[in-house]
């Protein structure tokens, strides 16, 4: 994975210092540990980031930050990759996570009505619940493992890919200053 490219997109430590909302913050960010494009730091963040996305709970950005923190890995990546699961792809994710625990508890899977409504899923939750926990945290420890494995994977290939390019240019290099030097 290029470095350039995740500090093209990734925020500014000192911008996100300044802003009054994060205040509350400022140790966290200020942490430079936090902040590191390392292929370590990346794939765990991948990790974290991707394992908090696919819990049903609240705050999950508070969540990656927190095990940011812990497992030292990029702060901005972590709590951004939570995104995934945004409004949008949320009812997928979590009925895919759904779907995954009546399977490994071995119930049926209860069918939606034509129209849901959050009554219909209050009155259900309690049947729901187990299954989307269970289902939630298989993916998301799946996720996270494979996420983890392909990052290290990808920077290995990129990195390893741009040592043989540097290596046939100086090659080249080499071969053109011979040729001048043979005229």
């Amino acid at each position: 994975m290029p470095r350039r490219f995740f500090q093209r997109y990734m925020p500014r430590p000192d911008t996100l210092k300044r802003q009054r909302s994060l205040r509350f913050m400022a140790p966290l960010i200020a942490d430079p540990r936090l902040w590191q494009l390392t292929r370590r730091s990346v794939a765990n963040a991948f990790s974290v980031g991707l394992f908090c996305a696919m819990l049903p709970i609240p705050c999950q950005m508070v969540v990656a930050a927190i095990g940011a923190r812990f497992s030292r890995c990029n702060l901005a990546l972590a709590v951004g990759l939570v995104w995934i699961t945004n409004p949008l792809t949320m009812p997928l994710f979590f009925y895919g996570n759904y779907w995954i625990g009546t399977f490994f508890l071995d119930t049926p899977a209860r069918e939606a009505p034509s129209r849901l409504s959050t009554q219909w899923l209050a009155e259900q939750m309690h049947n729901i619940m187990p299954a989307l926990l269970l289902g939630s945290l298989v993916s998301a420890l799946v996720l996270a493992v494979m996420a983890n494995i392909a990052v290290r994977l990808i920077w290995r290939w990129h990195v390893s890919h741009n040592w043989k390019r540097r290596r046939q240019k100086r090659r080249q290099r080499r071969a053109r200053v011979e040729a001048e030097f043979d005229d």
